[in-house]
């Protein structure tokens, strides 16, 4: 785990496509960005992503900045919820391996590969294209 700079940030760059390695962007907020992405150990799993100055931990954003950013996580999650109907939702905000402030929100189903604990670490499977592109378009219709 190394240090970030702004040069170095992949979340810093001025442009924010649409479609990227990790997945469809399903919501632009006024704070965030959040990605629904392609590799999961679940159905419906996304990512979002602070969109202002470089900050790898949320205690380092004001008070209004964190009161936005984490209100837009919520609307990604309620999102994911409604579309999946998931018993849990969980949120993870780490930036161990990419030092830029981004929360995981997942939904948690009985039986899934972390059954009552957490999922288990290393990289998820790739989805089926079709089911993932028509989800993330499920999820981004009711944001």
């Amino acid at each position: 785990m190394g240090l970030v700079t702004l040069a170095d940030c992949r979340w810093c760059a001025p442009a924010r496509p649409d479609e990227i390695d990790l997945g469809i962007r399903i919501f632009a907020g006024q704070v965030s960005d959040a990605y629904f992405a392609r590799r999961s150990f679940v159905r419906g799993y996304a990512v979002v992503v602070w969109r202002g100055r470089h900050v790898v931990e949320p205690m380092d954003l004001t008070i209004d900045e964190a009161s936005r950013f984490h209100c837009e996580t919520l609307i990604v999650a309620r999102a994911i919820r409604d579309c999946f109907r998931p018993p849990k939702m969980n949120y993870l905000t780490m930036g161990n391996i990419e030092p830029h402030l981004h929360t995981h929100v997942t939904a948690r189903y009985p039986g899934d590969p972390g059954d009552g604990g957490p999922l288990p670490a290393g990289e998820p499977p790739l989805l089926d294209e079709t089911r993932f592109r028509r989800d993330a378009a499920a999820v981004r219709a009711l944001l």
